[in-house]
């Protein structure tokens, strides 16, 4: 039995691309809508722009996390590999995939993906990561994206 290695989950988001994207790709605006209660804090002005940019956050139990961007289409597409402050990317990546359904809704796609990772004292929590929690962030985002949307003109 192969071990599932990559975990995804999506749903659609009464929002358009752009205000959903601009919630992931500023690190501040993450603990916003955190599903797995696992990001604490990020300092603004480190919005992402590009593959090769490191923004950094502060989780809930203190550490420092420099989140190295790996794929990068604005309104689109971001990912990212996690690591401690300092050191080189564990192997774990985080994306998120925007897909516009039509002006007023998103398909959002979470995906985990811990097929490269080579920590092993993070194997218990990568294999513990299910699409449900992922869905939890999904669903938190909506809430915010969802509240006072900017009124579409078409």
């Amino acid at each position: 039995m192969t071990e599932q290695t990559v975990v995804t989950a999506s749903r659609d988001i009464a929002a358009a691309p752009d205000r959903i994207f601009e919630l992931i790709a500023d690190p501040s605006l993450q603990p916003l809508w955190d599903g797995n209660d696992n990001l604490a804090q990020a300092e603004s002005g480190q919005r992402v722009r590009a593959v090769g940019d490191v923004f950094t956050m502060i989780t809930t139990k203190g550490h420092v996390r420099d989140n190295h961007v790996v794929e990068f289409e604005e309104g689109r597409r971001i990912a990212w590999k996690p690591a401690t402050h300092d050191e080189a990317p564990a192997g774990h990546l985080w994306r998120w995939e925007l897909e516009p359904s039509d002006a007023r809704t998103t398909r959002v796609t979470h995906t985990y993906d811990w097929s490269g990772l080579t920590d092993e004292a993070r194997l218990p929590r990568a294999r513990s990561t299910t699409s449900e929690w992922l869905r939890r962030s999904i669903d938190n985002l909506a809430k915010v994206a969802e509240q006072n949307p900017p009124a579409v003109t078409d």
